[in-house]
């Protein structure tokens, strides 16, 4: 994965974005704002970009996205329950037709054997309407591992939007 193949697809979202008329938003956990950086790289994004909300730490999941304290103590920040709580409260909270939420466990520490380095949740949905979650298993180091996340976060935009 580079950061040419996220530039690509960005210029062929923006597109379909623009042509539908639709506005996106992310939720970041593990991949610490690179998606609203990625964004925000190519021209004319405030078309079609809201924002980006990023909560590191649990705390700022509850506050900021108001994720339930017992979602978080029951599932832990790297699940499904927790991804779907982050991009309902983001889309809340902010004027976009479709959102992502992400949050994984990018390494080199950090990992347990339910959820080993290189896992990552991503969930996308509409305002009030949750539409999938999915559980990714990337590879490769810290930076590789946030960079898969960026790059499946936005794909995941281009099939909602039809591609």
């Amino acid at each position: 994965m580079t950061e040419d193949k996220i530039s690509l697809l960005i210029s062929e979202l923006s597109k379909k974005l623009i042509q539908q008329n639709k506005v996106i938003a992310a939720a970041e956990s593990c991949t610490g704002g690179w998606v609203a950086k990625s964004i925000t790289d190519a021209d004319g994004s405030s078309q079609w970009f809201d924002c980006s909300i990023v909560t590191y730490s649990n705390r700022a999941k509850n506050n900021l996205l108001g994720v339930q304290e017992l979602t978080l103590e029951t599932n832990g920040a790297v699940s499904q329950l927790v991804v779907k709580e982050m991009v309902l409260g983001l889309l809340d909270r902010c004027s976009a037709d479709m959102g992502v939420s992400i949050s994984g466990v990018a390494g080199p520490a950090g990992g347990s054997p339910e959820k080993p380095v290189g896992t990552v949740w991503i969930a996308w949905a509409k305002p009030g309407i949750f539409i999938e979650a999915l559980k990714f298993k990337f590879s490769g180091d810290r930076e590789q591992v946030r960079l898969q996340a960026v790059y499946e976060s936005l794909k995941g935009f281009l099939r909602l939007l039809g591609q």
